[in-house]
């Protein structure tokens, strides 16, 4: 018997892998993050119990998960986006791990990768950023020490802000010191669901216009010169003069 911790993906039941949707429709057992992942995700499965865990504490999902053992039966635990980002699997992994449970994690796309899809970006361009930080605003949850909004932000890379929509004028404070006024930001509200609605801007301009959408929850913060970034180098990996593995240089130099 094993607990498959399975990334359902942003939304989109089609942003599910092969595998998640296999695993979804061949296990007898199917607890699912109902508030995060849509029921079509779900869609073509012949489970014998499908429990919605929205409203259950964790000792209560983890009971299900050793009756669940006790049977026999393998058990799709299906998590929004990617489980081991933001999914609140560490917990439940421990317990697993102390009752001498299997487990395995599926991974899934995640909200960053669905936004950056959206706003038809790439987060990672020559000479502007090579480097992507995940992070969240602290509010319940503490920062640890180095890992301040603030702090990350004097590396001016591309930043994905998750959980953080309701704190926006005190993330465009942070920030602005480092990136600028001028530095593109992106809010992007429920990523590739049916409602999904977006709003962009800079850090100087974009509180009045994410304000006037309302976005309350469920919403990813973008920001970086990457944004809409223009008359950037090219990369080396399709330049004629680069060689590799699998072509040669025709460079005449």
């Amino acid at each position: 018997m094993t607990v498959y911790f399975i990334g359902a993906g942003p939304g989109d039941p089609e942003l599910i892998t092969v595998k998640g949707q296999r695993l979804i429709r061949s296990c007898p057992v199917i607890l699912y993050a109902g508030s995060l992942v849509p029921p079509a995700v779900l869609e073509g499965h012949s489970a014998e119990r499908v429990v919605n865990t929205a409203e259950l504490n964790l000792d209560e999902i983890v009971a299900l998960l050793a009756q669940a053992h006790g049977e026999g039966k393998d058990v799709a635990r299906v998590h929004s986006g990617d489980p081991s980002l933001y999914g609140a699997i560490g917990e439940q992994i421990r317990h697993l791990r102390e009752r001498g449970i299997a487990y395995e994690i599926v991974p899934g796309v995640t909200a960053t990768s669905a936004c950056a899809a959206i706003l038809g970006c790439e987060l990672t361009l020559p000479d502007i950023s090579q480097t992507l930080i995940l992070t969240r605003y602290a509010s319940k949850t503490r920062m640890p020490e180095g890992e301040s909004l603030a702090e990350l932000a004097q590396h001016r890379a591309t930043l994905a802000i998750h959980l953080g929509v309701g704190q926006l004028a005190n993330i465009v404070a942070e920030l602005l010191p480092h990136y600028g006024a001028d530095c593109p930001i992106a809010v992007i509200h429920r990523a590739s669901w049916p409602d999904q609605d977006q709003v962009t801007g800079t850090l100087g301009d974009i509180l009045p216009k994410a304000q006037a959408k309302g976005f309350k929850r469920t919403a990813l913060i973008l920001v970086g010169k990457v944004l809409g970034a223009e008359g950037f180098a090219d990369s080396s990996l399709y330049s004629a003069g680069h060689a590799h593995l699998y072509r040669s240089s025709s460079s005449t130099e």
